[in-house]
């Protein structure tokens, strides 16, 4: 199994613990009296100064949660960057922000150091995909404001990988250039990753003549959703890892090549909790709770207890790539705020997602979940290949009656009819009144 940094992701777990307590005390005192929005906030919840914060890990659950909410209303009261900034603007080197796919963008600044770290975080996630100096990884990314990969970007660099950046280009393009550079490895996307493949077939490009090995997938759950892992291993012809980061946190977990049915944490850089986002108190283990994380090398832009709204199940359990790193079990497995009941029954989208990946006539979807005389209703569309079975929207019907216990309204729209997407896809969409 290749590593990044095998002494650290081998490392006994008690050791690992002392290494994330060290990091954490020096975080926690470096922020304190000079990142204004944290020693605010700790001096109204009564804790302080910042070399007491945190006298061991079991310590760090007195300090408050801090949410998205909060950091977006301090941007707004002190634009346009807030508080949560350690340093002088001056020290500063990087500019991203969040998608805005829910709302305004939330903007994050690194500085050097912290930038470092991120591409430092990537080289785990590449590495863990097997991947190497002599590889030649494909972005196929717009390089906006986003974060996105970005940071893929210094983690090519941290492990000596060509890195070919696809932005500026069409599907069809972007093709053309994995071919011509012989690319071994994507970065996308798992929707986009289907949308190239769907390009493929419509402009008769042959995927075959990219020596493509290994796809690494972000910025939306899918690559660990297994029907729609499968299609994508099944397109390209290459094993497909997922990885889970994001904008304000950092790039914070990735399937490494045993893919035991999870992601694993880069323990090292970050602290995790599992809570119950109703009481916020920790669930028992083995048991889905609300991802709450603190990274330990940002220190220009930190998040401590940071609420990502990801639902996980945290195993500790050994992995057979002998990575000491604990997992989450089946990676991300939904968001706590994306759940929705339909009749009674209490649906993921990742859940319905995985259920209409398994046929392979269907190229792109969406659902809706609406009300009808005071009953919820779920309406899902499909765009299927040329010259497939009409019979395919009964089939998904039923499948979904025989997994979920409840039969949605399903039908075949015209081709080309749904939107396609190359960052986060919206395919799943709530209209109650």
């Amino acid at each position: 199994m290749p590593y990044f940094d095998r002494a650290t992701e081998t490392m006994p777990r008690e050791r690992l613990a002392a290494l994330q307590l060290q990091k954490l005390q020096a975080m926690l005192a470096e922020l304190w009296g000079k990142n204004a929005f944290y020693t605010a906030k700790w001096k109204a919840a009564g804790a302080g100064p910042g070399d007491a914060l945190c006298g061991s890990l079991a310590d760090l659950c007195r300090l408050p949660l801090t949410t998205k909410h909060e950091l977006m209303a301090d941007q707004a009261a002190h634009p346009p960057f807030g508080t949560n900034l350690t340093y002088p603007q001056e020290a500063y080197v990087r500019y991203h922000q969040t998608s805005g796919t829910t709302g305004a963008p939330l903007r994050v600044l690194d500085t050097d150091e912290s930038w470092d770290w991120w591409g430092r975080c990537w080289g785990f996630v590449l590495a863990g995909a097997g991947l190497a100096a002599g590889d030649r990884l494909f972005s196929a990314f717009s390089f906006g404001p986003f974060i996105g990969f970005w940071a893929a970007v210094e983690g090519a660099r941290k492990i000596g990988a060509m890195m070919v950046p696809g932005g500026g280009r069409d599907s069809p393009q972007r093709l053309e250039l994995m071919r011509d550079t012989q690319a071994t490895a994507l970065c996308c996307t798992p929707t986009y990753a289907l949308r190239l493949a769907e390009v493929a077939r419509e402009i008769d490009f042959d995927l075959s003549s990219i020596p493509m090995r290994a796809t690494v997938h972000a910025g939306e759950p899918g690559a660990n959703v297994p029907a729609t892992k499968q299609r994508i291993q099944e397109e390209w012809g290459a094993k497909c890892y997922d990885h889970a980061g994001a904008s304000e946190v950092g790039a914070h977990s990735f399937e490494c090549e045993a893919q035991p049915g999870g992601t694993h944490l880069i323990e090292s850089e970050f602290i995790a909790e599992a809570l119950d986002p109703q009481t916020g108190q920790p669930v028992p283990a083995g048991e889905r709770g609300e991802l709450v994380i603190t990274n330990l090398g940002r220190r220009g832009f930190p998040v401590i207890r940071y609420r990502t709204g990801d639902v996980v199940r945290l195993n500790h359990a050994p992995c057979a790539c002998g990575r000491t790193f604990l997992r989450f079990e089946g990676g991300i497995l939904g968001r706590a705020d994306d759940m929705v009941t339909v009749r009674g029954v209490n649906v993921f989208p990742s859940g319905v997602e995985n259920i209409i990946r398994r046929f392979k006539e269907v190229d792109e979807f969406r659902v809706t979940v609406h009300t009808v005389k005071h009953m919820d209703e779920m309406d899902i569309e499909l765009e299927v290949a040329e010259g497939a079975d009409p019979a395919t929207a009964a089939a998904v019907s039923t499948a979904i009656d025989s997994m979920l216990s409840f039969r949605p309204n399903v039908c075949i729209v015209p081709r080309n009819t749904l939107p396609r997407f190359e960052l986060k896809a919206r395919r799943f969409h709530v209209q109650r009144s």
